[in-house]
């Protein structure tokens, strides 16, 4: 976008002179740049469906890359664990029903000083790599809206390989993040990737940055719609980014399609077929939407804590996910022993590493291991709050693992504990304890991270029906007002209006919202001719004026019949002495003129188009009141746009 004028004179000020005149020239060019050339090119263009082919065919090659980027990095992350953790330290990752590549069960007896070690050497692997793009460190979120509206859509391509390896590290040795977050920057580095080789334009390159995060999200997640809704309302805490839902919805469902044919279709978790919807159980979501809601708040609070402890440790910032590794290690390890005594299985994991959804799916579904009664409330409890401070210690290190997981993890585990307890105390069998856990799965991460819509749909998905659906909008809505103040993406913009990438179109509303009335000048006495006035006396009147550029023509009555610009006199002054026998009826151009009562984009677009510095301002009978010199849009313009800075 072209910079603003310096200066402009306001409305109605001081007379200006002819030294005036070529800064003036310089700024209408200004304002032809900024404001008015490119939305008039919007506004006339017929539909162009070569641009919507285009667009459609490049996502479609987000998808494909997507499609088999996310493939790899799904199956690599479970080869890693199993091999890692599971052959190696004796550690058997607890995985839901979609997770499983059938590797088969590991014999190697548990070590549980390796498991304290595993999650450090990942972390100091992960530390090295992100050396050399740190902002592919922590979950990948952020940094992906950040480089929606600040970076113009461009990414940088050693993004993909530097954020694949050191999410593999991370999550591979035990990391306790997900999946969803890595493949978010790095669907979106390919969507980038994709753009600047095609060399599209920046629009453009920013819609199939969005196509690219949901197909990253569709990918490892297995649900396409979701994704998609998740991509376009990521970007804002009130809003989203409707240009890229199409296109995002399409590669969405091309990269769901690619990996679903190499592993084959599946739903991340196994459910009910059915969720009967009983009304009465109601109060019960929304008691649980309150209670979700002071979690997800400590969560949010529990990452930035941790955030600005290892910040603020005399670490190079290579080595704090090392760090975060060992104390993650150190943390998770007794559990488990304490655990796995309890249970008679030494080693079994809880999902407390990972991304925790095998946990989940015993919340949903429930497991040998999960404890009858309020046993296993208790158990559930625990293992929430659990996953909380492993997944702070985590990315709050700056480890390369995503919050989205453990987000939905946290959610489910409590929903799951909720929905358990409302059973038992209740004594009510109609409660299913899996409906709470996928409706905790949604309204926690929806709610911290201002995606409700996407959410409702991916916890439908997940579902394979509608029957939460009501329950869902219940509990999002009051999970959604209660959370305003909480984020898990601090990088989310309020609205479009606030987004740098939208800043040209907020001008362009302030100029719609503005009057003519607002900044004409009127009352001034201004020079003006009759279509039999000479040439020669028209260049001697002229002078009498020190500010006008444009001399209205008005016929008997007193309507504008035409316009003489101070150019076309100037082209005839210089014929010499002898001007040629021309009144102002050969000189004069069609009339150009607005209404009081029309706002400010119009006038700017007849000053551009025509060519003009100033308009006259007619009355509803065409006669001259008053004129709008760009000078005074200019004004508008630069209060708008210094407003606009000021908001992002």
């Amino acid at each position: 976008m072209a910079e603003p004028p310096d200066e402009a004179s306001p409305a109605g000020g001081n007379e200006r002179d002819e030294s005036q005149r070529p800064q003036r020239r310089r700024r209408a060019w200004t304002l032809r740049d900024a404001l008015v050339l490119p939305n008039i090119a919007a506004d006339a263009s017929p539909l162009d469906l070569g641009i919507v082919g285009r667009t459609l065919f490049h996502a479609t090659l987000v998808g494909v890359a997507a499609g088999f980027v996310g493939a790899f990095f799904f199956a690599a992350v479970e080869v890693l664990q199993y091999l890692l953790l599971e052959e190696l330290a004796g550690y058997s990752v607890l995985r839901a029903h979609g997770e499983t590549l059938s590797l088969g069960p590991s014999k190697t007896p548990f070590r549980p000083w390796l498991l304290i070690l595993l999650p450090a050497l990942g972390g100091l692997a992960c530390g090295l790599l992100t050396r050399f793009a740190p902002e592919t460190r922590g979950g990948g979120g952020d940094a992906t809206i950040v480089a929606f509206h600040r970076e113009d859509g461009i990414v940088r391509r050693r993004v993909v390989w530097i954020k694949t390896l050191a999410s593999l590290f991370t999550l591979g040795t035990g990391g306790a993040g997900g999946r969803e977050g890595p493949t978010m920057q790095i669907g979106g580095a390919l969507g980038s990737l994709v753009a600047r080789a095609l060399r599209v334009s920046p629009r453009e390159r920013r819609i199939l940055l969005v196509a690219g995060i949901a197909a990253g999200i569709a990918a490892v997640f297995r649900t396409p719609l979701g994704a998609a809704l998740l991509a376009v309302e990521i970007l804002y805490r009130d809003g989203f980014e409707a240009d890229a839902l199409v296109p995002s919805i399409l590669s969405s469902v091309v990269a769901y399609s690619v990996v679903i044919s190499i592993f084959g279709e599946s739903t991340l978790f196994t459910h009910a077929l059915r969720f009967p919807f009983v009304p009465g159980h109601l109060p019960l979501y929304g008691l649980l939407a309150l209670l979700l809601a002071g979690m997800a708040a400590g969560f949010v609070t529990a990452l930035r804590v941790a955030r600005r402890f290892f910040q603020a440790l005399p670490l190079a910032d290579w080595a704090r996910p090392a760090l975060g590794g060992l104390l993650l290690g150190a943390f998770c390890t007794p559990i488990l022993l304490y655990a796995g005594a309890r249970s008679g299985s030494a080693g079994h994991g809880f999902g407390i590493l990972g991304g925790g959804y095998g946990a989940v799916q015993a919340a949903i579904s429930g497991a040998d291991w999960l404890p009858p009664g309020m046993g296993g409330v208790f158990l559930l409890l625990m293992l929430s709050f659990a996953k909380i401070i492993a997944a702070s210690l985590t990315i709050g290190s700056d480890g390369s693992a995503g919050d989205f997981a453990p987000s939905l993890a946290i959610g489910g585990l409590f929903g799951g504990a909720f929905g358990r307890a409302a059973q038992i105390v209740l004594g009510d069998p109609a409660i299913d304890p899996g409906a709470f856990a996928l409706v905790g799965m949604g309204v926690f991460y929806g709610g911290i991270a201002h995606v409700p819509l996407a959410a409702l749909v991916l916890v439908c998905e997940l579902a394979g029906n509608y029957d939460l659906l009501v329950p869902l909008m219940l509990a999002q809505g009051i999970a959604f007002v209660a959370l305003r103040r909480q984020t898990l993406y601090p990088a989310q913009v309020p609205t479009l209006r606030e987004s740098p990438v939208h800043r040209d179109a907020l001008l362009v509303d302030v100029l719609k919202s503005t009057r003519v009335a607002e900044l004409m000048s009127h009352g001034r006495p201004f020079v003006r001719f009759d279509p039999q006035t000479p040439a020669r006396e028209m260049l001697a009147r002229i002078s009498e004026s020190t500010w006008q550029d444009v001399f209205p023509v008005v016929d008997a009555d007193g309507r504008m019949a035409g316009l003489v610009t101070s150019d076309g006199l100037r082209i005839l002054a210089n014929e010499g002495p002898d001007l040629p026998w021309a009144i102002a009826a050969d000189l004069m151009r069609p009339p150009v003129s607005v209404r009081p009562d029309d706002d400010l984009r119009l006038a700017t677009e007849r000053i551009v188009t025509e060519g003009l510095r100033e308009v006259p301002v007619v009355d509803e009978r065409g006669a001259v009141v008053g004129f709008l010199d760009e000078s005074d849009v200019a004004t508008v313009y630069l209060k708008a746009a210094a407003s606009t800075r000021e908001r992002v």
